[in-house]
């Protein structure tokens, strides 16, 4: 066992299944991985990747409740919307001008796929579509074995001198994959602990990773 496994390990131990990502009209769903289940709730996760760029997710579940609430929670709803009545919807997530625009943009590119399954190549050519986003697009919304890495992440890592301060964004993707990888040979299970390690990360994170000095009380060894 890795460092990195082991650090999944023990944070999996302390806070269990984590259920992400939450779906409206549902919520967590911890141990179940059947989510999405349907292209709906496709489309609610790339949504939800979208605004949760630059703020918290808790924003995030603001906006989309906006949304449903005025019966545009879909695709289709959506881009027949007035672009000032979205904006109005999404204000919550934050950068409500340029969002709605991406959210558009991404619109155009996701009917487009005709119900297909989107490259991690395709995605960041979409505007407004990083790496970050595109594989939390991929990971969640698509089953897609793409970790998803965040500011956290690279706290967490840091912290335990797994990558250096300097380290980019794909220095940390593929080290986590290719860790994991070494220990977990089953696709499925190897989908699902990306799946809950990032989420574990955010978990942990917000108790010991949001404020300076980053790690301050964490009890994790490795």
């Amino acid at each position: 066992m890795n460092n990195i496994h082991k650090l999944y390990k023990q944070l999996y131990k302390t806070y269990g299944s984590q259920g992400w990502w939450p779906i409206m009209g549902y919520g967590y769903h911890k141990n179940d991985y059947s989510f999405p289940r349907d292209k709906n709730e496709i489309f609610e996760v790339c949504l939800g990747s979208i605004l949760t760029q630059n703020t918290t997710f808790t924003s995030v579940v603001k906006s989309l409740q906006n949304l449903q609430n005025i019966g545009c929670l879909s695709v289709d709803t959506i881009e027949a919307m007035n672009e000032d009545k979205l904006k109005r919807a999404i204000k919550p997530s934050g950068y409500f001008n340029q969002k709605a625009r991406y959210i558009l943009e991404f619109i155009k590119f996701y009917k487009s796929l005709d119900g297909g399954i989107p490259t991690r190549e395709e995605l960041l050519e979409v505007k407004g579509i990083g790496e970050e986003t595109a594989d939390s697009i991929l990971l969640y919304g698509y089953n897609r074995l793409e970790f998803k890495v965040d500011a956290y992440t690279k706290r967490v890592f840091t912290h335990f001198a797994l990558v250096d301060e300097k380290a980019k964004y794909s220095d940390i993707k593929y080290l986590v994959q290719d860790s994991l990888k070494e220990c977990i040979k089953d696709e499925t299970e190897l989908l699902h602990t990306y799946q809950e390690f990032h989420a574990l990360i955010v978990e942990h994170s917000k108790r010991y990773y949001s404020k300076k000095p980053y790690g301050r009380g964490c009890f994790i060894k490795l």
